[in-house]
């Protein structure tokens, strides 16, 4: 069943129209990527289907009693809360069906006939309404999404006023995860999150959370896992896509190779058409030359279609950095504290000529802190650094005040990029091929610096590094304002050089973007927030799945160490003598305050008790069964008080299926057990 449909919406700001007869259906449980380029207008059509803004044309449909969840860029904080009371306001709904089942209950006290048989099916409805919506665990699921999402128990304290805008950010996503409306709308969720909670959130999105989701994201890792269908906004106009992003990416390249082709046959058509009115302009022919000129412009502006950028390669000689030797950067023994907390200590370092290296871990870890101090920007607590004399490095960082915004781009790329060794810098032309090889068309080239979004800016900067003649090359964050296109841009101008362009120095990469990641680096130093560091050679789908497989060997051991502590508790409470029946005080709690049923009163020598699966184990070894299915039960119950095993989707599952075994096989013991005893 259809929760959203958009019919016919058209929006725009005079001339530069967003969207153009917009039709869009969103179903029950569907999960959506809507992807195109920044500015494209995504942002403006969720903000249409949320009501926030109304379109010039067409309306929007929903279903009726629709809950729709909005991410905003500035989530709306009670400033009164502390940051898990404002997450759990989302049950702001339970707290009503508590406060009402109080009353209920009160009234019950005195309520006689008509009246109490009202009050009691008033409680069954609530009581229903708050089991549907997970009352009775809320503390675990609140816990368990903050944490997911990167805060710490230390944190949860703190005042709404007091957090960061990122802590807001994912404040405000914590709060609308748990609402669990029936249409997620999420604007580019994970801007604030590091690997780790982005990994969490799209567990959480692909396997936990029930309602439809409609998502804005450059993260094409989530787009992978999440989402089922991709809905790509080109021009204003939407182009709709089945399966994931890898398949997204495949379908989007053969419309673009089509378009492509469409536009050379165009440009066979205007040159023909041009050649023909520039050979009868002025002859006998004149009139019609006049007439298929006139046709050609109406052509031009109505059907002409654009050859995709994204098709073209960096085509262009750039300078090449300065040569090293067999090391750029080697550093021994590098340490780093900020009072009581240590960043790494004893960190041994080595970077050669053209490594790709990506630098991984949680926010605040020391990441930026390694690269400062490998380059000399920052000195160390201690250890020693050596690098290449001729090192010479670019570093794209998360703020470009150094930037004159009068420059248009590409007389910034003109100035930014070093003269060649023969002298000459480039030419315009050359400064404008390179803007184009980073998608910038040719009215954007035009554009001052100071003029450009986010995004944009991000993609000059790295143009010019990129092209800078620099044998090491340091990225921070680069795609955290890029779109899709851009990002693989980036990716394919940091491949090594060939006769179309590319980069052969060094590479050191600060990402939380995993494809970025995964694309371009071959080697990893992974911090893991608590003073570890660790070297892997390796891409990081290779990291991911020795992670896996060391949190595997991790339960596995776990669960053999709790395998052998069963054995013992169960040995040890086991009675010395197998002849009598255990006394009532050895029955587990359970099977002693169970009521005695009539269908477990004491059988008739004409009509036996029935036996059940256990009824052929002896006294001593029903038991040391009861005994250790017991101790199992605490034990899982244990665990699912523990907030930290709610960060696992599919241990919290696993843990509560092997107890509902547990509690129906225990159940069938204490059974053989009270048989036994009467």
């Amino acid at each position: 069943m259809s929760l959203v449909t958009v019919n016919h919406v058209r929006f725009g700001h005079g001339v530069n129209i967003l969207l153009e007869d917009v039709v869009l259906g969103v179903d029950e449980g569907q999960k959506i990527g809507l992807v195109g380029r920044n500015g494209c207008g995504k942002s403006t059509l969720l903000k249409i289907i949320a009501g926030k803004i109304q379109p010039d044309h067409g309306s929007v449909g929903l279903q009726r009693g629709i809950r729709i969840g909005y991410l905003e860029q500035e989530p709306k904080l009670d400033p009164s809360h502390t940051l898990r009371s404002a997450a759990a306001a989302a049950f702001g709904r339970l707290d009503e069906i508590q406060r009402e089942l109080d009353e209920v209950f009160e009234g019950m006290a005195t309520a006689q006939g008509a009246e109490l048989d009202r009050l009691m099916a008033r409680q069954t409805v609530l009581e229903s309404e708050f089991d549907r919506l997970g009352g009775h665990a809320t503390d675990h699921k609140v816990d368990a999404v903050l944490h997911g999402l990167g805060f710490i128990d230390a944190q949860f304290s703190t005042p709404v006023t007091s957090l960061s805008g990122g802590q807001r950010a994912r404040l405000g996503l914590a709060k609308l995860l748990l609402e669990q409306p029936d249409l997620l709308m999420l604007d580019e969720p994970t801007n604030h999150l590091d690997i780790d909670g982005r990994r969490w959130l799209e567990d959480f999105l692909a396997d936990e959370f029930k309602g439809a989701v409609l998502v804005v994201s450059h993260d094409r890792w989530l787009l992978d896992r999440v989402v089922h269908r991709i809905v790509e906004i080109d021009q204003g106009v939407i182009h709709e896509y089945p399966g994931n992003y890898a398949d997204f990416v495949n379908l989007r390249r053969e419309r673009m190779e089509l378009q492509a082709r469409v536009h050379e046959k165009q440009q066979d058509r205007i040159r023909a058409e041009t050649e023909y009115i520039l050979r009868y302009k002025a002859g006998q022919r004149a009139k019609q030359a006049r007439g298929r000129a006139t046709r050609l412009e109406r052509y031009k502006e109505s059907e002409l279609v654009e050859r995709p950028m994204e098709l073209d390669a960096m085509d262009i000689d750039l300078p090449r950095a300065p040569e090293l030797g067999d090391r750029a950067i080697e550093a021994h023994g590098l340490g780093k504290s900020y009072g009581a907390r240590t960043l790494f200590k004893g960190l041994d370092v080595l970077i050669k000529p053209g490594e790709r290296i990506g630098i991984i871990g949680p926010n605040g870890c020391g990441k930026s802190t390694l690269v400062k101090i490998l380059l000399g920007e920052l000195e160390p607590d201690g250890g020693e650094i050596k690098r290449a004399p001729r090192l010479r490095s670019g570093w794209f960082r998360q703020t470009h005040d150094h930037l004159d915004g009068s420059l248009t781009v590409w007389q910034y790329l003109q100035q930014a990029v070093p003269p060649r060794s023969n002298g000459m810098k480039l030419n315009e032309q050359e400064a404008r091929n390179l803007a184009g090889a980073f998608l910038f068309s040719g009215e954007a080239q035009e554009k001052p610096l100071g003029a450009l979004s986010g995004g944009e800016r991000t993609r000059a900067v790295i143009a010019g590094l990129v092209a800078g003649a620099n044998n090491i090359l340091v990225l921070d964050e680069p795609t955290n304002h890029l779109d899709i296109p851009s990002a693989e841009r980036l990716e394919q101008s940091l491949a090594p050089r060939s006769e179309h362009g590319g980069y052969d120095g060094a590479l050191l990469l600060i990402s939380h973007d995993r494809a970025l990641l995964e694309t371009t680096c071959d080697r990893l130093i992974a911090f893991d927030g608590e003073g570890h560091v660790e070297f892997f050679q390796g891409r990081y789908s290779e990291w991911e799945a020795k992670r896996t497989e060391r949190a595997k060997e991790a339960e596995s051991r776990r669960r053999a160490e709790a395998e052998r502590d069963r054995r013992k508790a169960a040995q040890a409470a086991a009675p010395a003598t197998t002849t009598s029946p255990p006394s009532p005080s050895t029955v587990p709690a359970k099977a002693a305050a169970a009521p005695v049923q009539p269908a477990k009163a004491a059988p008739s020598a004409k009509a036996p008790a029935p036996k059940g699966a256990h009824s052929k184990l002896s006294d001593e070894k029903l038991n040391a069964e009861i005994a250790k299915a017991t101790d199992r039960m605490e034990a899982l119950d244990a665990e699912l008080a523990d907030p930290a095993v709610y960060r696992d989707g599919d241990k919290v599952k696993r843990l509560n299926e092997e107890r509902s075994s547990l509690q129906a096989r225990l159940s069938e013991l204490e059974d053989e057990w009270l048989r036994r005893a009467s």
